[in-house]
């Protein structure tokens, strides 16, 4: 079992910055990737990034290119989000979540083993 527990969402203006962070414990996270999705209200959940935990190899949806990173601390065994440059669409529930394999970057929700609760950011126009 893994617990994910994000933190850091919030209120910010359009053109601001946040950093979001996820927390884990629980099993050991060698071999697994870690990913962030959100879900604005009415729409389906949507991937945002994800980042294998050994090689830190990433991927981005076309969305958040150029604006997010995503980054780990292995020995803190957490993962963060910055996200610079927020928009108003960017307004979602943003989850995180892990894979229990790494051996290829997945964007699917459905690939993905454990969830944390989800952390609310609003972007003001």
């Amino acid at each position: 079992q893994v617990q994910l527990v994000e933190s850091g969402g919030g209120l910010v203006q359009a053109g601001g910055s946040l950093r979001l962070s996820c927390a884990a414990s629980g099993r050991s996270l060698s071999n697994g990737a870690m990913g962030w999705f959100r879900q604005a209200p009415g729409k389906e959940r949507e991937f945002v990034t994800t980042i294998t935990w050994n090689a830190g190899s990433t991927a981005y949806g076309d969305s958040v290119k150029g604006r997010f990173t995503v980054s780990r601390d292995n020995a803190k065994n957490t993962v963060f989000l910055q996200m610079n440059s927020l928009k108003p669409e960017d307004t979602a529930v943003y989850y995180c979540a892990f894979r229990k394999t790494a051996m290829w970057l997945s964007i699917r929700r459905d690939e993905y083993d454990y969830w944390g609760q989800g952390t609310q950011v609003t972007v003001s126009s």
